[in-house]
């Protein structure tokens, strides 16, 4: 029956009537003292009072949890009244704590939980984060007074740590955990210094997942979302924290899931590193980041600019150069959408397509880089360049071209003066991309003469060789016919000869002695002088390698053989060093 009543109120929710009679009957307290911790040795007291299971309990407090969700953002004096905020993060510091409780999992609600307390985990985490996402400064407020933010980054370090691995439920208490700690750092500096180092590193360490992971489908996509968002909310804006995530290579990270993730993540990355570039120093590290094969930061956002324009369906030739003046950045589907006139307070098509699409962060991001001097590009990524300088300039001529088609659809003619300032304007736009376009062209025939000038030296590098082999080849001939043919020999000696006296001085002066090198009627060509044989010493005499060899203490016998050790006599005493032979 309480199961049955606690659906009726979601139900009765949606009546904004039915509210006021929530309040009138303390909905909310009633709610509050089922997610009270489950305790083993709390009995129920007095007559007439049921006694529920644990399992009973459970699921009571998991369905309680679970219609607060939906119920307390409606009654959020009530919430205030009751310290939920108090009774939540009571109800977090129990869910980590180790004792005998073993969740039964029964029902819908506790999926996940078995074993544990992860249940009660998700639906407070849940219940925090449908609070905090309302922006209501006491909650707020009132949650940090009690440190919520330390509990929340304390929860966060223990999923971190736990060897066991990660399962849906899991993922999704720390999405909850960070967009909550999104929600209570955005726009408060000293929530921001609170969150400080310990933040900081939780936050680098998720930034640092295998992008593989993306497609587990247990939503570590939003997982890594919700760590985006927790970067651009808690860290940027605060000088302290963003220089702690620079000097881990927060930004590098970035960097390298704006290169690997899906196009669905791209937009929260480079809105992330556009707010990050105001701090000079994220400058350098965007200058020195290289990705796959030397890639730079500027060519991975030029090739992101190329891929969303041939998304959107924006005429270009095959070299990327504009092929349409008066439509230089008109998308696909602005063309086939049929012109209407909107109201004042409502945006155009034109300004829509700045917030549609990663053209307008990639154009931002570059005035922040720079335009000139930038490294790693190849002459398509100077072409698209010329584009993206230009972007802010044509995309106010395309808004000023569909007020002027709006007016002419309402049947409204300007004054004189505004029609030709109209007509400027759109002038002036088509002027700009004539100037893109020569711009485009001076490129392309400017890489044309670099390729020709390559080629030629690689050309002339191929004749150097191939002359270098001819040489050789010839010089071989003529040494084998040196070898074959007495007469080319006697030509060779003759160009020797007269090479050797032409570097010779012609002027001798008195006293000159000259030395001829020239030997008469040498008959060999290789090297020779006078030769010394030394022959070995017999065996018989040594008695081969293996004999005793002292000869300060041997005697040779007369019949020959092996040495063989005597006796010294008065006169090998007198001379040690001597060898006496018999």
């Amino acid at each position: 029956m309480k199961k049955l009543l606690l659906n009726l109120l979601v139900v009765l929710s949606r009546d904004l009537s039915a509210v006021q009679l929530f309040k009138e009957s303390r909905v909310m307290l009633a709610l509050m003292l089922l997610v009270r911790p489950s305790s083993s040795d709390r009995r129920p007291s007095g007559k007439g009072r049921r006694s529920w299971t644990s399992v009973q309990q459970e699921e009571l407090q998991l369905h309680a949890l679970a219609t607060l969700a939906t119920v307390a953002p409606l009654m959020l004096d009530e919430y205030l009244s009751c310290q939920a905020n108090t009774c939540l993060l009571m109800l977090l510091e129990w869910c980590t704590q180790q004792d005998s409780y073993f969740g039964q999992s029964h029902g819908f609600h506790g999926a996940g939980g078995q074993g544990g307390k992860k249940a009660q985990m998700r639906y407070c985490v849940r219940l925090l984060r449908s609070m905090v996402s309302l922006s209501n400064s006491l909650i707020n407020q009132d949650l940090c007074d009690q440190g919520a933010l330390s509990q929340l980054l304390g929860l966060l370090r223990h999923f971190q740590e736990r060897e066991e691995e990660e399962d849906a439920v899991c993922v999704e208490i720390q999405t909850d955990v960070l967009l909550t700690l999104s929600a209570l750092c955005e726009e408060d500096m000293h929530r921001k210094e609170l969150f400080g180092a310990e933040g900081v590193e939780m936050v680098i360490r998720y930034l640092k997942m295998n992008p593989a992971q993306l497609y587990s489908g247990l939503g570590h996509n939003r997982l890594f979302l919700s760590t985006v968002d927790c970067v651009w909310s808690c860290i940027v804006g605060c000088y302290t924290t963003e220089d702690l995530f620079l000097e881990k290579e927060g930004a590098f990270l970035l960097l390298d899931f704006l290169h690997l993730s899906p196009r669905s993540m791209k937009s929260a990355l480079l809105g992330t590193l556009l707010e990050l570039c105001d701090n000079h120093k994220t400058l350098v590290h965007v200058d020195a980041w290289r990705g796959e094969k030397d890639l730079t930061a500027p060519a991975l956002l030029l090739q992101l600019w190329r891929q969303e324009e041939a998304k959107l369906g924006v005429n270009r030739d095959q070299q990327g150069r504009i092929t349409d003046v008066k439509k230089p950045i008109l998308s696909r589907y602005q063309e086939e959408e049929p012109l209407v006139s909107v109201a004042a307070n409502r945006p155009s098509a034109a300004v829509m397509d700045v917030s549609e699409n990663l053209r307008s962060k990639i154009y931002c991001l570059f005035c922040r880089i720079g335009f000139e001097e930038l490294r790693g590009l190849t002459a398509e990524d100077y072409i698209t360049l010329s584009i993206v300088s230009r972007y802010l300039d044509f995309k106010t001529g395309e808004v000023w071209s569909e007020v002027s088609a709006e007016l002419e659809l309402e049947g409204v003619r300007p004054i004189t003066p505004d029609a030709e300032a109209l007509s400027t304007i759109v002038q002036t736009s088509e002027d700009t991309a004539r100037h893109v376009c020569l711009l485009q062209q001076s490129i392309l025939d400017q890489q044309k003469q670099e390729d020709l000038k390559e080629e030629k030296l690689a050309y002339k590098e191929i004749s150097l060789n191939r002359k270098q082999q001819e040489l050789t080849a010839k010089s071989w001939q003529h040494h084998v016919a040196k070898t074959s043919d007495y007469k080319i020999l006697k030509e060779s000696k003759l160009l020797q000869e007269r090479s050797i006296e032409l570097s010779r001085p012609r002027e001798k002066s008195d006293g000159f002695i000259f030395h001829s090198t020239h030997i008469p009627n040498l008959q060999t060509t290789n090297f020779f002088s006078r030769v010394l044989t030394i022959e070995s010493t017999p065996a018989a005499l040594t008695g081969g390698p293996l004999a005793n060899t002292d000869l300060a203490l041997e005697r040779v016998p007369i019949e020959g053989g092996a040495l063989r050790k005597v006796a010294p006599s008065n006169t090998e005493l007198e001379l040690p060093n001597t060898v006496t032979v018999k």
